[in-house]
């Protein structure tokens, strides 16, 4: 008689931590591990949903015991199986220990990171959008700006210099599910401060001694918006590296706005005529 098998993707039961997976998933909550793994973690049915539209597989699909019987969850995990993914069905006390603590969800995968080369200028299209982005450290920030940049119609993020991780939980729970339609490209200063001359239309930083409002429009594109850290601002090489310095005016005692915040209104404002209703 032929030894019965399982079918590709069928769900594993996991009721220990000490399983490899497990300690594998619970692991990617370190850079060093997402570094050296090329591996992120991404929880909630809705945020994948958003993944399989955009065409990414899951490598591992992790979901509680009896939450996959119906609805979106059973076809979410139809997806995971057809991708080839390794499928855990886990205990609460497991979900526990790798679920976010605030809000934890039900459904949880593992996926490759994806980056991309900044585009040379022979390759920008003639409407692109992109932010530049020098040494963000917090990660809510960084995932609110590639959701802003995702609902702008906006082609990438590109993060110069020592950035926090994108693939941080923080960040991509804090894209909503966009880090899976936003391309992201890293580079050093050194390699920012030549690719912003050779940029085909506008560069814009926003810097507290600019004269201009940012209101001003007239933006040329393609776009690159260039955006400095939380705190000390863009720095002045990039500043002076680019083809307009705007200001967003204030009239309260601080002089200065949050950074998603900034560069949502930044955002908003270069895009203006695509967005209208």
């Amino acid at each position: 008689m032929t030894p019965r098998t399982e079918p590709r993707g069928a769900p594993r039961a996991i009721t220990s931590l000490q399983n490899e997976k497990v300690k594998l998933i619970r692991a990617l909550e370190m850079r060093k591990v997402r570094r050296e793994t090329g591996l992120f973690v991404a929880e909630g049915a809705s945020v994948l949903v958003m993944a399989r539209d955009a065409g990414w597989a899951p490598k591992i699909f992790v979901f509680l015991t009896g939450s996959a019987a119906g609805g979106v969850h059973r076809d979410l995990l139809r997806w995971a199986q057809a991708a080839g993914a390794e499928c855990l069905e886990v205990s609460e006390a497991v979900l526990g220990k790798l679920a976010a603590k605030d809000n934890p969800q039900t459904m949880l995968a593992v996926f490759e990171q994806r980056w991309l080369s900044a585009p040379a200028s022979g390759h920008v299209g003639r409407q692109d959008l992109w932010v530049a982005l020098e040494g963000v450290r917090d990660p809510g920030n960084l995932g609110t700006i590639i959701r802003t940049v995702d609902a702008v119609g906006g082609s990438g993020v590109a993060l110069i210099g020592n950035s926090v991780d994108p693939y941080h939980r923080d960040a991509v729970r804090a894209t909503m599910g966009s880090i899976f339609h936003v391309p992201l490209a890293r580079m050093t200063e050194e390699e920012a401060l030549s690719w912003l001359p050779r940029w085909p239309g506008d560069t814009i930083g926003t810097h507290l001694g600019a004269t201009e409002d940012f209101r001003a429009g007239g933006y040329r594109l393609p776009a690159l918006l260039v955006m400095g850290s939380e705190g000390p601002g863009l720095s002045a090489e990039l500043s002076a590296a680019c083809t307009r310095r705007v200001k967003i005016p204030m009239a309260g005692r601080l002089d200065s706005l949050n950074l998603a915040v900034a560069t949502g209104l930044m955002l908003y404002e270069i895009a203006r005529d695509r967005l209208r209703l």
